[in-house]
């Protein structure tokens, strides 16, 4: 049976607090399954001076009906501003439904109105009136309770799960909450059960040393609650002005190199191939390439293996597209010591985190060998330093030696001749 559903998509206007109708989405589900959506924007819409393409490639400023099969029929730059895995939870739990009862327009309309990017959804024309108030630090225990209790499969106070708004990152499934501190807008990552470790802890020690190392990073701080730590991300996608927040566009990588967010399907999950998309995106080329292949030699060196597609992201600002900050960046530790793979392509020799590897590509990112290799060397140095700078932060020895087989592990350094 053939059915249908729709959403309206609402964009703030870059550079203003208005929030106007930018197109209308429709989801069609086939018979076998298939999903087929149709993006149209408004007229109204295409008659502004201000109007941006949502994608500058595959959704141009045009009357023309898009369509759609990938991401279950929904626009890769309308999918990355949709709840995340965590998101999607707190959505499930809220409506008392399981995800096979959901559709994905389901999800967008149950979004906060306050997501990633720029963009809102609803069921009408025109956009609600902003309605949220956001949380306050003070309310992080009850915040932090209620994420467990959804984990556990146990029912959370109707008011409380309000403030667990869904979707506010990209490629997330740690529990999580925005929060309004010091004139900002802050994502607070909470604690799980099955943490080995002191996640936020270790994150923020490896945000500070990526910094260290040249990265362009996220902001981040810890809260401590006495007995837990919330690891707390400024909110790159928003500005405080006068008024309220100012609102940037967003897309994750995913979108950028036009593929699903399947790890069963990544033959274009790939580093070369995003500094491909970069030279096409980004208002800044040159240093968004070489920004990308400084963190892809920082996710080789401390293994962070989930460096997937949702956890690169370009963000629009009012003179267009340049890299995001870097984000969620954890040191993983593995059994093997023969080899340690990312979750992207790497170069010539697949995904193997390895120096050799990290080389065999390097003029794709605009680099000469000598160049990078330069590049390596600085952050290997830098990188060397790692446990002082994680005590410095505040991880205790326990977690610092689990993370120890994370850290530049021997298979990293193994040299075999490239074909360079």
């Amino acid at each position: 049976m053939t059915s249908e559903r729709e959403a309206y998509v609402y964009i703030q206007l870059p550079g203003t607090l208005e929030t106007v109708p930018a197109a209308l989405l429709r989801v069609r589900t086939l018979p076998d399954g298939t999903h087929v959506g149709r993006f149209r924007y408004g007229d109204r819409y295409l008659a502004r001076a201000e109007a941006v393409a949502l994608d500058p490639f595959r959704l141009p400023l045009s009357s023309e009906i898009f369509e759609f099969t990938q991401l279950k029929g929904i626009p890769g730059a309308v999918r990355d501003c949709a709840p995340d895995a965590w998101g999607r939870r707190v959505i499930e739990h809220k409506l008392e439904r399981g995800p096979a009862d959901l559709h994905e327009i389901d999800y967008l309309l149950h979004g906060p109105q306050d997501g990633a990017g720029y963009l809102s959804f609803g069921l009408k024309a025109e956009p609600p009136a902003p309605k949220r108030s956001y949380n306050r630090t003070h309310q992080l225990h009850e915040l932090i309770a209620a994420a467990q209790a959804i984990a556990e499969g146990r029912r959370v106070v109707a008011q409380v799960l309000e403030r667990l708004e869904p979707g506010t990152s990209l490629g997330g499934a740690r529990p999580k909450a925005t929060l309004e501190d010091a004139h900002g807008l802050w994502l607070g990552k909470f604690p799980a059960k099955s943490d080995r470790c002191n996640l936020q802890r270790v994150e923020f020690a490896t945000l500070e040393l990526a910094r260290r190392c040249g990265l362009n990073v996220t902001q981040a701080r810890l809260q401590d609650l006495g007995d837990c730590d919330v690891l707390m991300l400024q909110r790159f996608d928003r500005e405080c002005v006068e008024g309220g927040y100012l609102r940037f566009g967003l897309v994750s990588s995913l979108t950028v190199l036009d593929c699903e967010d399947s790890a069963l399907n990544r033959e274009r999950w790939s580093y070369p191939l995003l500094a491909d998309g970069l030279r096409r995106w980004s208002d800044k080329a040159e240093a968004d390439c070489a920004e990308l292949f400084r963190r892809m030699v920082f996710n080789a060196a401390v293994t962070n293996n989930d460096d997937h597609p949702r956890n690169h992201a370009l963000l629009r600002r009012q003179k267009g597209w340049r890299l995001s900050p870097a984000y969620d960046l954890v040191p993983t530790p593995a059994l093997s010591l023969e080899r340690r793979d990312l979750a992207l392509v790497v170069g010539n020799y697949g995904r193997t985190a390895s120096i050799y590897n990290l080389l065999s590509q390097a003029a794709r990112f605009g680099l000469s060998v000598a160049a990078a290799r330069q590049e390596i060397d600085q952050i290997v140095a830098v990188i060397r330093q790692w446990r002082e700078r994680f005590f410095a932060c505040g991880v205790c020895t326990k977690d610092i030696e689990y993370i120890a087989p994370a850290i530049l592990p021997e298979c990293f350094f193994c040299e075999k001749q490239p074909d360079i």
